[in-house]
């Protein structure tokens, strides 16, 4: 299973969409939003340039782990990839979590590119905020990547990109990517992983600690992500 991790690690990487798409454009994105807001508040009083840091350090995670792990698989169940894998002596479980482990990883550039732009323009954290902040952020990302290999099994290869993006965007849209949710989407909010995954950062706010509460969530989601990547990779294996 290692070998597979490091395999699918290297094969992301070197990939140039990848380093568009989930690297590159949300620093590009957080640069923007910042000079539009030129260095003020957001709703609720928190600096734009920590607010749009985190928000756009998880919208290049979630894209990170969404797009790649799921039209990955759903490539490789096209091409008999996996029915290869399975006359192996490698487990299908290892298998999917080999997927999530390395859909994981690949999202600690897209992090830290965004969080080291947000140290150039000013944001202040101590040594030990910065680092929990980006353990927080890589932890939730697991959330993400076991739904991007749900994904993978979900659709096939031609479907797989517009459901990605579809799911991607809205997630964003009511999760505080592009802006703060209002207290009238919060009641709903709350069951949108992005949402919960962004407020992961709250505790870097004086007077807040971390949020049980969107750590609770954020479990709840990962179990239903890795029952439902198991359940659909063996319902493939029963039509390969």
């Amino acid at each position: 299973m290692t070998t597979l991790i490091q395999l699918e690690i290297l094969r992301t990487l070197r990939n140039k969409r990848y380093l568009m798409f989930t690297v590159l454009y949300p620093a590009l994105l957080y640069v923007f939003f910042i000079n539009a807001y030129s260095g003020g508040e957001v709703a609720g009083g928190v600096p734009a340039k920590s607010y749009f840091m985190v928000s756009m350090a998880t919208f290049g995670a979630v894209g990170a782990v969404l797009t790649g792990s799921a039209q990955r698989i759903s490539l490789e169940r096209k091409s008999g990839w996996t029915r290869q894998l399975r006359l192996t002596a490698l487990p299908g479980r290892a298998y999917t979590v080999g997927k999530i482990a390395a859909c994981a990883v690949t999202t600690l550039p897209a992090i830290a590119v965004v969080f080291a732009i947000g140290a150039v323009e000013g944001v202040r954290l101590g040594a030990a905020q910065w680092l929990g902040l980006g353990l927080a952020l890589w932890l939730g990302s697991f959330v993400f990547a076991a739904l991007g290999v749900a994904l993978g099994y979900a659709a096939q290869p031609d479907a797989v990109q517009p459901m990605v993006m579809i799911v991607y965007m809205l997630m964003a849209l009511f999760g505080g990517t592009w802006f703060p949710v209002s207290d009238s989407l919060k009641a709903f909010a709350r069951f949108n992983p992005v949402y919960l995954y962004n407020q992961l950062a709250s505790f870097t706010r004086p007077g807040h600690t971390l949020d049980t509460v969107a750590v609770a969530g954020l479990a709840g989601f990962l179990a239903l992500f890795v029952a439902a990547a198991a359940y659909l990779y063996r319902q493939d294996t029963k039509q390969a």
